[in-house]
């Protein structure tokens, strides 16, 4: 399955932070495991900026994903996710990526932790939803 993200979304990751998730991120771009690709239809960017409150780089991630019919979009930001339900779009979280990841033994709990812990750091998330992840990630076996 190719992973995609658009100019603007590598420019926010990877453009300005030197952190190591965007160091991450450039080196998969760098080995062509993330695609850049270029939104056409920019009326409808900015269409979703204005009517959806979000920032270019998930308008552009939501436009890329209806003009690429995509399986699926990686998004955390609260209007983001809004406006994938409105517009039928399928998505998913970190958090649910960390929760699968760990549910399939890809990472192990200490790890899934200790990556929940910068989400919790790094991220913007209601003490609600990192409460509920640690629980179940220290439920798993």
């Amino acid at each position: 399955m190719e992973v995609a993200i658009p100019k603007a979304v590598e420019q926010e990751c990877c453009g300005r932070k030197k952190t190591l998730d965007a160091l991450m991120i450039q080196k998969a771009v760098d080995e062509s495991k993330i695609k850049i690709k270029t939104v056409k239809n920019r009326k409808l960017v900015n269409r979703l900026e204005e009517d959806f409150s979000i920032a270019r780089g998930e308008s552009e991630a939501i436009a890329l994903a209806l003009q690429e019919r995509a399986l699926v979009v990686g998004i955390d930001d609260r209007q983001g996710l809004n406006a994938c339900k409105l517009l039928g779009i399928p998505f998913t979280t970190a958090v649910a990526i960390l929760l699968r990841s760990c549910e399939r033994g890809l990472i192990e709990r200490g790890d899934a932790l200790n990556r929940l812990a910068a989400l919790a750091k790094y991220g913007r998330y209601r003490s609600s939803i990192l409460e509920d992840t640690k629980r179940r990630l220290e439920e798993q076996k």
